[in-house]
């Protein structure tokens, strides 16, 4: 291969080849997931009849916005919901299950979060250890959190989670499929299944799934495993690289009604948002996603591949199955994982020539470095890497709009840490 583009040493040019072999297995089942995935959308796309007067813009209330509308039942079709809500003006991950937790849980109520601790953003959002207090939190409206920790392999303890679903009788369990900051395994489908059954035998009550980095990884979706409500944002997978800003929220219809209230105003609810002309990019996006999560994964399979081979630890490992997008290379030293961003930048499309540094990132307690040059601020369904400075020294890396490009991007933060000695 031509290596005039890039300055790759022949360490770096032999691994890669050596990564590749190690994972053509993982790319075989990725690619039968992803054109699963590829034709439940491109059925849906048919079956709503999709046309280009759905992409048009709407101003002002937007009454009757059609291509609004249809998105919506596309998102619950695909997604195996009753209904949906798919909005550009849904900010982020953490603001659209916001608007899903103040939209279902009322003063009084219990949420029961059965994964351990949630992703650091959205400690705010609950008011754990009294964060954002004053705020509005859920806290500050009377609302309970607790907490089921997981077992001691990081997976859900299945009888720690019934005891305490008959002792608290919470009117919401909550989920984090991904791992977050940690290196405990992502939840497959399956496992989201489980913890439903285990929930609904010991006390009925609303189950939510936070989905984000998961969708279109694996051929069910945790409402297909009997969730009652999902959330995820449109700048990861959901919104294949191409929404340009947004979130959705699927599952049972009297669920998504209380959270059109909160998204908008109790009265008025879904019957409102004008589109601005973003409902072009939105049914792009979702139309796109599974290809685009499928190049992300196999991106995700060669890091694993080339940096276990350079003897770290990774999670996932080569050969284990993969429920969300998310890498997590276990880089043990500081200087290491910063070099690792570095080469990373130098490999984005978009402001390769800028260098990552460490900083106090708002919603975070350690300052955290961060590898993103993307068309789209923040998209972490494009090649992407982030941690927060703190012990294992991990990075977690995600996306790639395309597999060669982002296999560049690896090979580059891997060149950077061999540059400076830092790989045998």
């Amino acid at each position: 291969m031509d290596n005039n583009f890039f300055d790759f040493s022949n360490r770096i040019i032999q691994a890669s080849a050596e990564a590749e072999k190690v994972c053509s297995a993982d790319f075989e089942k990725i690619n039968e997931v992803t054109e699963y995935n590829q034709r439940k959308v491109l059925s849906s796309f048919i079956k709503n009849a999709v046309s280009e007067a759905d992409f048009g813009a709407s101003t002002g209330y937007a009454y009757g916005d059609r291509g609004r509308e249809k998105l919506d039942r596309i998102y619950a079709a695909v997604f195996g919901g009753e209904d949906a809500l798919v909005r550009h003006s849904f900010t982020c991950g953490t603001h659209t299950l916001a608007v899903a937790l103040y939209g279902v849980l009322r003063p009084g109520d219990t949420m029961l979060c059965v994964t351990g601790t949630p992703y650091d953003t959205i400690h705010g959002v609950i008011g754990i250890n009294g964060k954002s207090k004053g705020q509005g939190t859920l806290a500050d409206l009377g609302i309970e959190y607790r907490q089921t920790d997981l077992d001691v392999n990081g997976k859900p303890d299945y009888e720690q989670i019934a005891s305490d679903v008959r002792a608290l009788k919470p009117k919401m369990v909550y989920i984090q499929r991904s791992r977050g900051y940690s290196l405990r395994p992502s939840l497959s489908v399956d496992e989201i299944g489980k913890i439903v059954s285990t929930v609904k035998n010991a006390n009925d009550c609303v189950v939510m799934v936070d989905n984000c980095y998961g969708e279109f990884v694996e051929k069910r979706e945790p409402l297909d495993a009997g969730a009652d409500l999902m959330a995820g944002s449109l700048i990861k997978n959901a919104g294949g690289g191409i929404a340009r800003s947004g979130g959705y929220i699927a599952g049972k219809k009297e669920l998504i009604e209380l959270c059109s209230y909160r998204m908008t105003t109790p009265g008025l609810g879904r019957e409102v948002g004008a589109t601005f002309g973003e409902n072009r990019n939105m049914f792009m996006g979702i139309f796109n996603a599974p290809h685009v999560v499928g190049e992300a994964l196999r991106t995700a399979a060669f890091a694993a591949a080339l940096f276990s081979g350079f003897g770290f630890s990774v999670t996932p490992q080569p050969g284990e199955a993969r429920h969300d997008i998310i890498q997590a290379v276990c880089l043990e030293e500081p200087e290491k994982l910063i070099a690792f961003c570095e080469g990373m930048q130098s490999g984005a499309p978009v402001d390769s020539f800028l260098t990552p540094e460490p900083w106090d990132m708002p919603g975070y307690d350690s300052k955290v470095i961060m590898a993103a040059g993307a068309f789209i601020m923040g998209a972490s369904i494009e090649l992407s890497a982030d941690a927060p400075l703190r012990e294992p020294f991990a990075v977690w890396m995600q996306g790639g709009l395309n597999y060669h490009s982002a296999k560049a991007g690896i090979m580059l933060a891997a060149q950077k840490m061999y540059n400076k000695g830092l790989i045998k």
